[in-house]
């Protein structure tokens, strides 16, 4: 049965560097429990304790934020955290069965992990997982926060098996798919450089703005009006302004997946 690692010396200055982020360090609580995770497999006692005594805070204040949000495990998550959303479009559209066929293929419910077999290089968690905000490629399965789109039971089949006999896998927009601790020491702030990997949105979810630039439609431009404030006090310049900047960030997704599919 596998231990988990001790909190050494580099993960106590990892946690100290973090809440140095901060102007008030207590901010940085959230991405030092994402640290904890990449260095033990969960959230431990012993994290816990580590956090708070960096912030000066009590541990039941740790305890509290690690247990609320579910992104954080109090069990010890497999190589790969297989999610498979159940929400109402995924569901209809076949989450549901996607979900049944994992538990009975992989043998275990939800949040529960895979032992390691004969001949596997890896172990998967599994569980249902609300809205992943991807309901234009509806079902979608998630593979540490990695969305892998339009799937079906065989599919989602054939991606743990792949996972499971180590193989390279991808997501269907693009980047590797790395190991669920790596995923978590992004999300504690260390980049791990492959940022650029695949395009940011798909063509579904960038289908809005492709009708929009054939029929010509654009963003009110902010320099056509003055600053002006609304009866509820809303700066209506820094609205369109906000409008616009939305705007243009899609346009240059929609040129990187142009480029990325030529």
């Amino acid at each position: 049965m596998s231990t988990t690692p001790a909190l050494d010396d580099t993960a106590y200055a990892e946690l100290e560097q973090i809440a140095a982020r901060y102007p008030q360090p207590r901010s940085g609580l959230l991405p030092m429990l994402h640290l904890v995770q990449s260095v033990q497999g969960r959230i431990t006692p012993e994290g816990i304790e580590a956090c708070a005594d960096i912030l000066g805070i009590s541990a039941a204040d740790v305890s509290g934020v690690a247990t609320f949000y579910t992104m954080y495990k109090r069990k010890p998550v497999g190589d790969y955290l297989v999610g498979v959303c159940t929400n109402t479009l995924c569901a209809v559209m076949g989450g549901d069965a996607i979900f049944e066929r994992l538990q009975e293929h992989l043998d275990v419910g939800n949040d529960e992990t895979t032992l390691l077999r004969d001949g596997d290089s890896a172990t998967i968690s599994l569980e249902h997982v609300e809205c992943n905000a991807a309901c234009d490629y509806a079902p979608v399965v998630m593979v540490n926060w990695e969305f892998m789109d339009n799937q079906t039971p065989s599919s989602a089949v054939q991606l743990v098996d792949d996972l499971r006999a180590g193989a390279e896998v991808r997501s269907t927009r693009g980047p590797r798919i790395c190991t669920w601790r790596e995923a978590e020491r992004v999300l504690a702030g260390f980049p791990d450089g492959r940022v650029d990997e695949g395009p940011a949105a798909g063509p579904a979810s960038l289908a809005g703005l492709t009708l929009a630039r054939e029929r010509g439609w654009t963003a009110p431009d902010s320099g056509d009006r003055a600053a002006s404030t609304s009866d509820s006090g809303t700066d209506t310049s820094k609205l369109s302004a906000a409008s616009t900047a939305d705007t243009s960030r899609a346009e240059s997704e929609t040129i990187e997946q142009e480029t990325h599919d030529d």
